[in-house]
C-alpha cells in the first residue's frame, strides 16, 4: 500500500517513518512537506488553502498512491473535503483521536500551541461525538510561547511547555475526561506530564494505523480501538 503524507512540517517525516517501520512495515510512505500551507492558514483561514491542497491530493492520485493522511490538524478538514472531489481516500491524522476522546468521556479539554488548530479540533470533536450520539463539553488550552519555540526549533523547550500546560488542567480542575494534544507534534509531551489520572491522547500512532487499515472514506469514521493504543500515555 502507497501512503501519501500532507505535512506542513518536515519535523513529522521521522516521527511516521519511525512508526512505520515498527507498526506498519507494509506500508510505502511518500511524505510531501508544505509549510507554507500552515503559515497562510493561520493568517487567512484554512479554507484559503484548498485550492493548493486539491492539487497535492490530485498529484498524489496521479503519482500512484492508494491513499493521503493529512498530518496537519489545521487544513486537515479541507483535505478531507477536497479529496472527495478527486476522488482519493484522504484521513486527518487527528481523526482517530477524537474519536477515542468522545469515547472516554463528556467532559475533553484540547491542548493546543498553534491558535489556528483549536477550531478545526474542537470542531473535530464535537462532529466524531454527534456520530456517537454523544454530548461532550469541550474546553481549549492555548500554551502560550510554545509554538515559537517549535518554529525556533526548541523541541525539548516546546515539550515541556506543552506538558506543563497538561499537568495545569489536571491540578487546576478534576472535572476532565480526557486531554487532546491537538497537533502531532506534540505527541511526546505526553511523555513528560505528572498527570497520572486522566488519558492524554496524541494523533500520529492511531491515525497512521487508520490509514493503513483502510478506514477511511465519505468521510472517514474511524471509531476507537485499543489494540492500537490510540495515542493514549498515562504517566
Amino acid at each position: 500500500m502507497i501512503l501519501t503524507l500532507l505535512h506542513t512540517s518536515a519535523v513529522h517525516i521521522p516521527v511516521f517513518d519511525a512508526l512505520r517501520d515498527a507498526c506498519h512495515p507494509e506500508l510505502t510512505l511518500r511524505h510531501v512537506v508544505r509549510e507554507d500551507l500552515l503559515e497562510r492558514a493561520g493568517r487567512t483561514g484554512p479554507e484559503s488553502v484548498a485550492d493548493d491542497v486539491r492539487e497535492l491530493l490530485e498529484a498524489a492520485a496521479g503519482g500512484g498512491a492508494d491513499a493521503v493522511l493529512c498530518t496537519c490538524s489545521s487544513i486537515g478538514a479541507v483535505a478531507e473535503r477536497q479529496a472527495a472531489a478527486v476522488g482519493v481516500a484522504t484521513l486527518r491524522v487527528d481523526r482517530p483521536m477524537a474519536a477515542r476522546a468522545v469515547a472516554e468521556g463528556s467532559r475533553v479539554v484540547v491542548v493546543a500551541s498553534a491558535r489556528s488548530t483549536l477550531a478545526p479540533t474542537v470542531a473535530l470533536v464535537e462532529e466524531e461525538a454527534a456520530r456517537a450520539g454523544r454530548q461532550v463539553v469541550v474546553r481549549t488550552v492555548l500554551v502560550a510561547d510554545a509554538w515559537e519555540r517549535f518554529t525556533a526549533g526548541d523541541r525539548d523547550g516546546y515539550l515541556d511547555l506543552v506538558a506543563a500546560a497538561v499537568d495545569a488542567v489536571t491540578d487546576a480542575d478534576a472535572d476532565t475526561d480526557v486531554i487532546v494534544l491537538a497537533q502531532a507534534s506534540m505527541a511526546d509531551a505526553a511523555d513528560r506530564t505528572r498527570n497520572t489520572a486522566v488519558p492524554v491522547l496524541s494523533s500520529p500512532r492511531p491515525g497512521l494505523a487508520a490509514a493503513a487499515a483502510g478506514r477511511r472514506g465519505g468521510p472517514p469514521r474511524p471509531g476507537p480501538d485499543p489494540a492500537d493504543g490510540a495515542g493514549d500515555h498515562r504517566a
